[in-house]
Order: structure tokens, then C-alpha cells, then sequence
């Protein structure tokens, strides 16, 4: 069964955009290398500094593992962020819908 993970906190004022710019280039990547058995979505919460991110998990790896841009996202967050991230991992026991605004776009 797909397995989930959903981060969410918030980034200092200074260090939103960053934050912002450093998911764009885990998506940037993640396109290029298409990898299988992943789901990932980020949104930027309207105040600005809040930060949500969804992670679905098809198979039994974690792709973003292997992603160097997500690496690079990871590093130095203990700078960008006001507090600890709330990471809560969860169980699918449905969905609907497969199409994201991101990939309708292209």
C-alpha cells in the first residue's frame, strides 16, 4: 500500500524566496530524471513563510533519497527555518485525481 509523508514548517522572512527557489530545483530535476514510484508535491502557504510538502511513495524506495537537489534543499535548513519541521507519516487508504497544475501546464 502507498505510504505518504507530509513536512510542513516555516522559514525565517529572509530565507523564504531561497527556500522557495531551492524546491523549484528539486521539481526541475525531478522532471529530468523521471523517477518511478513518486508522487511530490510543495505548496508555499499564503502568509508567505509556511512551507507544506507531500510526498506519496508507490514502491519501496525513496527516490528524493537519490536526488542531489534535494540534498542541496536539506542543507542549511536549520538556518532557514523558525522552528523544528512537523513531519507526519501516514497510510493511503484512497485517492482521486492524478493530474497536478504543474504537469497540466507544460
Amino acid at each position: 500500500m502507498p505510504k505518504a509523508v507530509v513536512v510542513q514548517y516555516e522559514t525565517r522572512p529572509d530565507a523564504a524566496e531561497r527556500n522557495q527557489q531551492l524546491i523549484e530545483c528539486v521539481f526541475e530535476e525531478l522532471r529530468g530524471i523521471q523517477p518511478g514510484g513518486l508522487r511530490y508535491m510543495a505548496f508555499r502557504l499564503e502568509d508567505g513563510v509556511g512551507f507544506v510538502h507531500v510526498a506519496i511513495f508507490d514502491g519501496y524506495g525513496d527516490p528524493l533519497a537519490e536526488s542531489a537537489a534535494f540534498r542541496r534543499f536539506q542543507e542549511g535548513t536549520a538556518e532557514r527555518l523558525v522552528g523544528p519541521s512537523d513531519v507526519k507519516s501516514m497510510t493511503i487508504i484512497g485517492s482521486y485525481g492524478g493530474r497536478y497544475i504543474q504537469e497540466e501546464q507544460q
